[in-house]
């Protein structure tokens, strides 16, 4: 069934910090670039390109963001990504100020130096308040960008979700896509929702996932294997508290453990943040190394070091899963969209080859009988 909506992909973005300065810079940057705009992934979804996103409302607890315009406070510390468009004033957007439940951590308000959260004083707005503001912006998808660890957050914002009527795309990992209590949640709601936690275009777990399927393709018997990442942006701060990153650390596993052709015991995988260092900003370098055994058991191991940035790596797959949401209300659907979040995230309902849910999102956005079977 499809339902007539405007061309506009009216969003809402939760948490302005460095992953949502890349995706507001890069749906200007399509904006003006159009078919000349460089690595886009997926320039045309079901009809809809990433310069159709608009963000009609945007929430955060920093006192340097809080008020301001989107287009302006995308570009306030704490963040530190690398500005390719700078030009956002027409991004008017006012962020408001949501609740801090377990959004920051105490840790990443002890920073110096302008690096640490400066919660605002403006009352938090309750869960009508947030509500009245998603429907009064005409919201239709919701993006979810905050800290990692942030369960209490994010299970509100999904709640707001639920009761203003919009999609809900969960970039970060926290289980609600993956969770069939909240898939089914968002299906009695006759709402879409995608996640969980953002395969970036090119970044570390991708590229380990690759190498993993390249191995059990060719025979190569997978003993050991570790990828270890450090970065300077808020989110590996956020991530010196241990307790914050037991969901990551199991997304991150589990996505590459799906690609191993056997699985590997706990103590011969470790995969997640090791560090944070200050001076790298928003630079992530990833250390990926395996080790393993050819014809006849002979040993063999392999090293990749991989440096990127790492918010617009994760705005580049942003922009598809919000087109792949919007294409879902469109149709009616409703519930957890595996034929889209598979190859999208790392902690899908269903976890699929990469190749695989590379044909499942394009079947997906073709309307394919296939690719609405999710």
């Amino acid at each position: 069934m499809n339902i007539s909506r405007g061309k506009t992909i009216k969003t809402a973005v939760i948490g302005v910090g460095n992953c949502a300065s890349s995706l507001v810079q890069g749906i200007s940057y399509c904006r003006e670039m159009g078919d000349q705009a460089v690595g886009v992934s997926f320039p045309d979804l079901g009809g809809y390109k990433p310069q159709d996103v608009e963000v009609v409302a945007a929430f955060d607890v920093d006192a340097r963001k809080v008020g301001k315009p989107v287009g302006e406070a995308v570009f306030a510390l704490p963040n530190c990504t690398h500005v390719f468009h700078a030009d956002l004033a027409h991004e008017t957007a006012v962020v408001m100020r949501g609740p801090d439940l377990d959004g920051v951590s105490a840790y990443m308000k002890e920073q110096p130096d302008g690096h640490s959260f400066a919660t605002s004083d403006a009352p938090e707005m309750t869960k009508d308040e947030v509500v009245a503001h998603l429907k009064a912006s005409g919201a239709e998808v919701m993006i979810i960008f905050l800290p990692v660890g942030s369960l209490e957050a994010v299970a509100f914002y999904a709640e707001c979700a639920l009761a203003a009527g919009c999609a809900l795309v969960n970039g970060i990992p926290v289980f609600i896509a993956s969770d069939p209590v909240w898939a089914e949640r968002f299906n009695t709601a006759g709402l879409p929702i995608l996640g969980d936690d953002f395969k970036a275009q090119f970044g570390a777990t991708i590229v380990h996932r690759a190498i993993a399927q390249l191995a059990a393709l060719r025979g190569v018997k997978v003993d050991q294997t570790y990828q270890l990442n450090i970065g300077g942006n808020t989110d590996f701060l956020n991530m010196m508290v241990p307790e914050r990153l037991v969901n990551k650390r199991e997304s991150k596993t589990e996505s590459v453990q799906s690609a191993l052709g056997e699985r590997l015991p706990e103590d011969g995988i470790r995969i997640g943040p090791s560090d944070y260092v200050r001076w790298l900003k928003d630079r992530k370098v990833a250390y990926i190394r395996l080790e393993g055994q050819l014809f006849g058991g002979v040993g063999t191991s392999m090293e990749i070091r991989l440096e990127v940035e790492d918010s617009p790596n994760a705005a580049a797959e942003a922009l598809s899963a919000i087109r792949c949401a919007r294409i879902a209300l469109d149709r009616g659907m409703s519930g957890s969209v595996d034929a889209a979040s598979a190859f999208l995230f790392k902690h899908p309902p269903t976890q699929m080859g990469d190749t695989a849910a590379y044909h499942s999102l394009m079947d997906f956005a073709a309307d394919s009988d296939e690719g609405n079977a999710g």
